[in-house]
């Protein structure tokens, strides 16, 4: 394996260096349509309020005709200890709150482009398409100091220098949390301090059991997201309330 000079990724946005499973081009700007017919893969996670700790997760695929059609089961999500606020994201910037801030426990709310999968492995599942995929490694992290300038990028701290930075999130984890993930490109690829760092799809605790701002769920459930994620569909993740589902259910062409 060819060793890395330096590891440093806007957390969602394009790896220069590192070995690659495969590359994805899926849009990065706001825009007044954030979901567009060039978007065939869709993960929908919703929950009944603002302030819900868990929710659903379910999957779409686009139709020759253009509509969405559900692929997998509806399966159960943990999301941030304090719900949710709206992340930046490829919509439109709502004109009211809740908007989510470094350390609040919120999961992000809107439509985002997912970045790399990562793991502990070597590749991804077995059976997994083309979708860009990086090995953790012991000294791979999310920095989440906002001081940093490194704030909501994935490096290797062994080729930057401790005082960059103070608090993070490592991608190689006691616990397994991080055996499998994938990046949600929260606040990338034009960084804003202090508005959320290092966002993941990841495996859960238990059921039930919140996380700090990321979508958590079952361990056999993340492998199989893994499996189907394909960037020539450049798949979305839609996270919103029920309500807010509602209200942009037809503006956004999300599944009925």
């Amino acid at each position: 394996m060819v060793a890395w000079r330096l590891l440093r990724i806007v957390v969602g946005s394009a790896l220069i260096s590192g070995a690659v499973h495969a590359e994805t081009t899926s849009a990065t700007q706001p825009s007044a349509a954030p979901i567009t017919s060039d978007n065939k893969q869709l993960l929908l996670v919703h929950s009944p309020s603002w302030f819900a700790s868990s929710g659903t997760l379910e999957q779409y695929e686009r139709s020759a005709g253009g509509r969405w059609t559900l692929v997998r089961a509806a399966i159960a999500v943990d999301l941030g200890r304090h719900g949710m606020a709206w992340g930046r994201g490829l919509q439109q910037p709502p004109e009211h709150g809740p908007f989510k801030k470094e350390g609040d426990g919120k999961s992000p709310a809107g439509v985002f482009a997912l970045g790399r999968a990562f793991g502990t492995a070597e590749a991804p599942p077995e059976g997994a398409r083309a979708f860009p995929y990086l090995q953790s490694a012991a000294s791979t992290y999310c920095v989440e100091d906002v001081r940093s300038e490194f704030y909501n990028e994935i490096i290797d701290a062994r080729y930057v220098t401790s005082p960059s930075w103070e608090k993070w999130s490592e991608l190689r984890r006691p616990d397994g949390l991080f055996d499998w993930g994938v990046i949600v490109r929260q606040n990338a690829p034009d960084v804003r301090r202090g508005a959320g760092s290092c966002v993941f799809l990841h495996i859960w605790r238990g059921r039930n059991v919140p996380t700090s701002g990321c979508t958590a769920m079952a361990k056999e459930n993340i492998e199989a997201i893994l499996r189907w994620l394909d960037s020539d569909a450049h798949p979305l993740l839609v996270q919103l309330p029920d309500p807010e589902l509602a209200k942009w259910r037809t503006p956004w062409d999300l599944p009925e």
